[in-house]
């Protein structure tokens, strides 16, 4: 069957997460936010990243809802224990930085625009609809999508193959009529794979770069190989170097 649409995951993918979250908590912190038991900031970001990774996990799990995953974040990077609404109030103080560094990857809209007159467009992402709607409209490709699905909202999250499921109903096109982009080898790779999906992997060089592909997904390293990827469909034996 030919692909007729693409399902894309936002964050490190389609939008810079890595870069906005480190460059806004790094002014974050120098505003003022830096605790005494952290030597450095750069220790401060090491530690605000890992604590990001295990709570995302936890949510993935199903073992915390968004808002408890967001505010236990701040509450173990911090090591001090917060009510709700101390905690809302630290993560909107972040936010004005973390906003102001948003990004879409070069690569993003020459290879949406080079899509959009064969193939039809959707998200499917691990966030909530209250965080990825107004960022996708802030970015300027909202518009380019069909829908915005979020695992908040869907009450199930990626790697279950449910959530790529709902993106195909979504899309009223059954799974080997789809392909999923996404940059977690396992979260998006394996689960897109084994829901049926045209498996592909962007590989930004990150902190997957070392990871063993799973099988049945194929690698890219530059959203700019997609097209000819999709042209080819190989999902079938397909090499997981491409390019």
């Amino acid at each position: 069957m030919a692909i007729r649409a693409v399902v894309w995951d936002v964050d490190d993918t389609l939008f810079d997460y890595t870069s906005a979250d480190r460059e806004g908590m790094r002014a974050h912190l120098l505003a003022g936010e830096l605790l005494a038991g952290y030597a450095s900031v750069e220790e401060a970001l090491l530690r605000w990243r890992e604590v990001t990774d295990l709570q995302w996990a936890r949510f993935a799990a199903g073992e915390a809802d968004f808002e408890t995953q967001r505010r236990d974040r701040i509450r173990v990077f911090l090591e001090h224990e917060l009510t709700d609404d101390e905690a809302d109030d630290w993560f909107r103080r972040y936010l004005v930085h973390y906003e102001s560094a948003w990004s879409l990857f070069p690569d993003v809209l020459p290879v949406l625009d080079a899509l959009a007159a064969s193939h039809r467009h959707a998200v499917l992402s691990n966030s909530s609809l209250h965080v990825q709607d107004p960022k996708l409209r802030a970015l300027g490709v909202h518009d380019r999508f069909e829908a915005v699905l979020c695992a908040a909202e869907l009450g199930v999250s990626k790697p279950e193959a449910g959530a790529f499921l709902a993106a195909c109903e979504a899309l009223a096109l059954p799974p080997d009529q789809v392909a999923y982009v996404g940059d977690h080898p396992e979260i998006d790779g394996r689960g897109a794979a084994e829901a049926g999906l045209l498996s592909v992997w962007i590989d930004r060089g990150g902190a997957y770069a070392t990871a063993e592909p799973p099988v049945g997904l194929c690698r890219i390293v530059s959203l700019g190989e997609l097209p000819a990827l999709l042209r080819a469909d190989t999902r079938f034996g397909a090499p997981t170097g491409i390019g």
